[in-house]
């Protein structure tokens, strides 16, 4: 038996003459996406934003349906398409396609299907050609690779009915993430016609960071809403505020801060709250929403600085959002997913930070406000 300074030679001999492997490139993440479509979807919000919706209706069937890999969902348009109609999926960048597929008709019955269309693509998300025609409602093309940035469904005639989009598949290199948690925002500008262009501007920033509001928020058998308001209306108060799935905002604050679209990136965190109980004290529910808001969405500094000398934890708003990124950093990474679960199942208690952090709230305060003093 060798040694054991001679089987460490032999493994170092043994090292040497052995080629090295060379390390894999990490896989690229997911690249994000968003629809533009000349549809519309078939729903129309009711006076002040209210959703009257049964609970056990069905889903609306919104854009993000159609690429959401769960087959058994679809979009389906209000209207019949024309030929100049088009419904357009944008990457965020180029992706190296192999195949697509695109699967129309709704689930049950196979009906408002495209027999007449085409598949088109682009290279840069602005010129398109087309790459296959649908037969019997499907397209299953391959692009061995090809450079693409955006695909187009298009029709070649007018249809005589709805068009239904139960799935597209996309198999890429980076993959091109589908809509995971699938929304879709609609305004009502009934007394502010005016604000047209800054509530489209602002709905698109918000569907865009649902994906990031939810996977902040997630808690286990959770389902976020998939249908949003997003009301402006001219008064003499308030900023925004939500109530179930209705945001209403306040015409003249946005017409005076028009970049303020954080405040309603932090309404529509509200509406993923999804809080029903009375027990979750009013500073948290607002400190979370703004720790979404000023440490995931908005730029870095844009929190501003925060007086120690009149700073608490319970202070809401930013102030609250700044202990919470403090305790995120020095004691546990999920304890904001841990807080939101706790407060959407209604068992929020003043202990918890105990159970999280082995702390009283005063005592973690303390020590955070410590921290503000020395910068």
């Amino acid at each position: 038996m060798p040694r054991p300074t001679q089987f460490a030679a032999a493994l170092f001999l043994l090292s040497s003459i052995l080629p090295c492997r060379a390390a894999l490139p990490a896989a690229e993440p997911p690249l994000a996406a968003i629809i533009e479509t000349t549809l519309t979807t078939p729903f129309t919000p009711q006076g002040n934003g209210q959703l009257r919706q049964a609970p056990d209706a069905p889903a609306v069937p919104i854009k993000q349906f159609a690429f959401d890999g769960d087959p058994k969902t679809f979009f389906a348009s209000s209207q019949n398409p024309t030929a100049a109609d088009h419904f357009t999926l944008i990457f965020d960048k180029p992706v190296a396609v192999k195949s697509i597929e695109i699967t129309t008709g709704k689930p049950t019955d196979n009906a408002d299907k495209l027999d007449a269309g085409a598949l088109e693509i682009s290279t840069d998300g602005e010129a398109f050609t087309p790459a296959a025609k649908f037969t019997a409602g499907s397209i299953s093309a391959k692009l061995n690779g090809k450079s693409i940035k955006a695909i187009r469904i298009k029709p070649t005639a007018d249809l005589t009915h709805p068009l239904a989009i139960r799935e597209i598949t996309i198999d890429s290199n980076p993959q091109v993430a589908v809509f995971k948690y699938p929304v879709e925002i609609f305004p009502i500008i009934d007394d502010s016609p005016e604000m047209k262009e800054w509530i489209d501007k602002c709905i698109k920033v918000c569907e865009r960071q649902y994906h990031m509001l939810n996977e902040e928020l997630k808690s286990d058998g959770y389902k976020p809403a998939t249908v949003i308001t997003m009301t402006l209306k001219k008064r003499d108060r308030g900023v925004a505020e939500t109530s179930g799935n209705r945001i209403t905002g306040t015409t003249q604050f946005f017409v005076a801060h028009p970049d303020d679209i954080g405040a309603m990136v932090h309404e529509t965190t509200h509406v993923v709250q999804h809080y029903r109980g009375r027990g979750n004290p009013g500073w948290l529910v607002e400190g979370l929403c703004d720790y979404v808001r000023f440490f995931k969405y908005e730029p870095p500094g844009k929190l501003g600085r925060i007086n120690p000398q009149t700073a608490h934890y319970n202070g809401s708003y930013r102030v609250t959002a700044a202990f919470l990124n403090y305790l995120v950093q020095n004691y546990d990474k999920e304890i904001i997913q841990k807080l939101n679960t706790m407060m959407r199942d209604g068992k929020y208690t003043d202990e918890v930070w105990v159970n999280l952090c082995g702390k009283t709230a005063q005592e973690l305060d303390e020590e955070w406000r410590a921290t503000l003093v020395k910068r």
